[in-house]
C-alpha cells in the first residue's frame, strides 16, 4: 500500500512539473515577444525594454523557469501587472468563490443522480428507467450556459427570487453568498448529474450479475441488504473515478458559467486576464487549474486503494 501511494505521489509531482514546463514554453519561449503581446504593436521600444525587465525577460529561459518554480514553492507568484496586487491574493480571493461553486454543483449533482441511477437499475427495463435516461441525454443535450440564462430568465427576471448576478461576499454573510452561487451551481451541475447517473445505472447492473450476488440471495439476504452491503461497495469504484473528474472539470471549466451570472470566480479572473494580456496571471492560474486536475486524479487514485484491494495487492 506504501509503495503504491509513493509511486502515485512521485507521478503526480513528475507530471505536474511537465506541465509547468509545457505552461512556460508555450507562453514564454515559444516564437514571439511576451512583453510585445501584452503591450501591443505600436510600443515604444524603451516601454517594451522596461516591462521585458519587469517581467525578467531578460534572463535566459533556464533561470527565469527556476525563479518561476522557486517562487511558486516559496509562495510568490509575482504580481500581475494589470491589477498591481500579488497574483497569490488575486487567486485567494478568487478561490473563495469558485470552490464553494464548484462543491455545491458537485453535491447537487450526487443528490440527483445517485437515487436517479439507484432507481433506474431497479427498474431496468420500465417507465421509471426510460425516464432515468430521457432525463440524462436531455441533461447532456443542454449547453450550462444556455440553462444558466434560463435559470436567470425565470428565477430572476420572471420570479424575482434571485439576483441576475454578482456576488455579495462572504462579508454579507453566508446565506446570502450562497443564495448567490445557487442558480450557477444548479447550472453546472444538470450535465454532471446526468452522466453519473448513467454511470450509478450501469455499475450497479454490472454488479448485480456478479456471482457473488446470487450466493448472498441464496443466504437468504434481501435484494436492499444485497444492494447496501455488497452491491454498492464494488459500484463504487467507477463512480469515484466520475467523482473525480467532475470536481476537477467544475473547478477549471466553470469559465462560461461565472461569465454568464457575473461571478468574480477563477475562471472570470482567467478570462479577464487574457483578455487583458496579462500574461503573469495566465501563466498561473493555468498552472494552478491544471495542478487542480492532477491533484483530484491523485486522491482518486488513494481512493482506489482504499475501495478496492487489488491495487494494494499489485504494490506490495
Amino acid at each position: 500500500m506504501t509503495a503504491y501511494l509513493v509511486r502515485r505521489l512521485l507521478a503526480f509531482l513528475l507530471t505536474l512539473l511537465l506541465a509547468a514546463l509545457v505552461i512556460f514554453v508555450v507562453l514564454e519561449v515559444l516564437p514571439g515577444d511576451p512583453a510585445q503581446m501584452m503591450l501591443g504593436t505600436e510600443a515604444r521600444p524603451d516601454t517594451l525594454a522596461a516591462l521585458r525587465a519587469q517581467m525578467g525577460l531578460d534572463r535566459p529561459a533556464p533561470e527565469r523557469f527556476l525563479r518561476w518554480l522557486g517562487g511558486l514553492a516559496t509562495g510568490d507568484m509575482g504580481t500581475s501587472l494589470t491589477y498591481d496586487v500579488p497574483v497569490q491574493e488575486l487567486i485567494g480571493d478568487r478561490l473563495a468563490i469558485t470552490l464553494p461553486l464548484a462543491v455545491m454543483a458537485l453535491l447537487t449533482a450526487v443528490a440527483v443522480a445517485l437515487p436517479l441511477g439507484m432507481l433506474a437499475a431497479a427498474r431496468q427495463g420500465r417507465p421509471a428507467d426510460y425516464a432515468v435516461m430521457g432525463f440524462s441525454q436531455l441533461g447532456l443535450a443542454i449547453p450550462n450556459f444556455w440553462f444558466g440564462i434560463v435559470l436567470t430568465l425565470v428565477f430572476s427576471v420572471t420570479l424575482g427570487w434571485f439576483a441576475s448576478g454578482g456576488f455579495p461576499g462572504w462579508s454579507a454573510g453566508v446565506g446570502a453568498a450562497l443564495k448567490a452561487l445557487l442558480l450557477p451551481s444548479l447550472a453546472l451541475a444538470l450535465a454532471e448529474a446526468a452522466i453519473l447517473a448513467r454511470v450509478v445505472r450501469s455499475s450497479i447492473l454490472e454488479n448485480w450479475r456478479e456471482d457473488y450476488v446470487r450466493t448472498a440471495r441464496a443466504k437468504g439476504l434481501s435484494s436492499a441488504a444485497v444492494l447496501r452491503r455488497h452491491v454498492l461497495r464494488n459500484a463504487a469504484i467507477p463512480i469515484v473515478t466520475i467523482l473525480g473528474l467532475q470536481f476537477a472539470f467544475l473547478v477549471a471549466g466553470a469559465i462560461v458559467v461565472e461569465n454568464v451570472f457575473y461571478l468574480p470566480g477563477l475562471g472570470r479572473l482567467l478570462f479577464q486576464a487574457v483578455s487583458q494580456r496579462d500574461l503573469i496571471v495566465v501563466k498561473d492560474v493555468v498552472l494552478l487549474l491544471t495542478a487542480l486536475v492532477i491533484a483530484v486524479n491523485f486522491l482518486v487514485d488513494v481512493l482506489y486503494a482504499l475501495i478496492d484491494p487489488r491495487p494494494k495487492a499489485g504494490a506490495a
